[in-house]
C-alpha cells in the first residue's frame, strides 16, 4: 500500500491526494452565521436573512394593519402611512389591502426596507 493511507474508521484506502468521507464534516457551514450575515443565507437567492420574522411581521399586519404595524415593523414607513390613511379615509373599506399584506409577508413575499428577505 505505498502512496496511499488506511482509515480504520470505515474510509478504507484512501489514495494520495484525496480525503476521508469525513473531512468535509466540522467545517464552516456555508448557510450558517457569518459576517454580515448573522441570521443566515437564504439557499435559492444567497441573499442574507433580515433581522424581522415573517411571523412577527404577519401577526403585526393582521391585526394592528389598519395602523401599517406590519410595515412599520419592516422599516416601509412610506407604506405604513399610506395603509393608515387610506384605511381611515375609506371608513374601514382600504383595511383590505393591509390584510392581503400580511398574507404576502407570512408567505416571503415582501421583503424588508434593505431588500433583505425575512426570516422564518
Amino acid at each position: 500500500m505505498a502512496g496511499g493511507a488506511y482509515s480504520p474508521q470505515g474510509g478504507g484506502f484512501q489514495p494520495p491526494g484525496f480525503a476521508s468521507p469525513q473531512a468535509g464534516y466540522g467545517g464552516p457551514n456555508p448557510y450558517g452565521p457569518r459576517p454580515g450575515a448573522p441570521y443566515g443565507i437564504e439557499p435559492v437567492t444567497g441573499q442574507p436573512y433580515s433581522d424581522k420574522q415573517k411571523i412577527v411581521a404577519f401577526v403585526l399586519q393582521f391585526f394592528l394593519g389598519a395602523f401599517g404595524a406590519g410595515r412599520f415593523y419592516t422599516g416601509h414607513i412610506g407604506l405604513a402611512i399610506a395603509q393608515f390613511v387610506v384605511t381611515w379615509v375609506t371608513c374601514g373599506l382600504g383595511s383590505i389591502w393591509p390584510t392581503i399584506d400580511a398574507i404576502m409577508m407570512l408567505v416571503g413575499q415582501v421583503p424588508d426596507s434593505d431588500g433583505r428577505p425575512l426570516r422564518d
